[in-house]
């Protein structure tokens, strides 16, 4: 693919999906995208737009395929159990009610991870868990909990899953009680406006293909989001270089703390 032929699948993908591409790593994208082309059967970008045009099932795909909905309960199992035994308990110590936020939050697994975590952990509190995403059709099946195949729960215990599932055929879905705590609502991260007063951001593989501006705009977003000593949760394969400048103090891999002075907490370890 050619830039001049990005550029041109640029614009027809937002015409389509109102995805937008301009924040994303060009040439990133463009080897994603040849791939994603190549492997739809067609010779070309010019072809290939063609297809969108008259193909509203093609559409949907592609729109699948930006939006990288790769989710399971409790991913990275290390990283939630560190998340169970430090980060979430420093949190409960300094605060009655967590405001957590999981933005691209895909089916709504990962949203509803925390809420057994919380349950848990807190289960006499009201706590807030908001889950965001770009993509409103998977927006639909995490607020509907599921349906679930039984490789996104793999990592969910025998008593949590007695608990909090019900099986359906091959399936399973998430009960009433469990999505009750949960929240979810549409959000571009690259556009929309944010709120703010969260205990606990996480963001995880969502910007890995953002170009560099436009990760360190959202990491400003996410600090102005967070309260003092907030925790941001970023993905495995995430790295934050600029952590300082940005105003996050590292605690260990995938956790940041907003560092603010005057309110810095004695609960939450600096590293974990």
């Amino acid at each position: 693919m050619t830039d001049e032929e990005y550029t041109i699948f640029k614009k027809k993908i937002k015409e389509h999906t109102q995805f937008d591409l301009e924040n994303y790593a060009a040439k990133q994208m463009m080897r994603r995208l040849d791939g994603f082309i190549l492997r739809s059967r067609v010779t070309g970008v010019v072809q290939y737009c063609h297809l969108l045009d008259n193909a509203p099932e093609e559409v949907e795909k592609l729109q699948n395929f930006l939006t990288i909905n790769v989710s399971e309960f409790f991913r990275d199992t290390a990283h939630f159990k560190v998340l169970k035994e430090k980060i979430l308990p420093a949190l409960l110590q300094d605060n009655l009610q967590l405001n957590i936020w999981s933005a691209g939050c895909s089916n709504g697994s990962e949203a509803y991870s925390v809420a057994m975590l919380m349950e848990k952990l807190s289960p006499y509190r009201t706590h807030r868990i908001l889950g965001t995403d770009i993509d409103k059709a998977i927006l639909v099946q995490a607020a509907a909990g599921g349906p679930y195949h039984a490789a996104d729960i793999r990592n969910v215990s025998e008593e949590l899953r007695a608990k909090y599932f019900k099986q359906e055929g091959d399936d399973f879905k998430v009960n009433e009680h469990l999505r009750s705590k949960v929240t979810f609502k549409y959000q571009d991260l690259t556009r929309d406006s944010f709120e703010s007063g969260f205990d606990l951001i996480i963001c995880r593989n969502v910007v890995i293909y953002f170009n560099d501006e436009a990760k360190k705009k959202l990491r400003k977003k996410f600090i102005d989001s967070l309260k003092p000593n907030g925790i941001l949760f970023i993905g495995a394969t995430e790295t934050m270089l600029d952590a300082t400048d940005t105003g996050f103090v590292r605690l260990s891999p995938c956790f940041y703390k907003k560092v603010q002075e005057s309110s810095r907490s004695k609960n939450i370890p600096v590293t974990v």
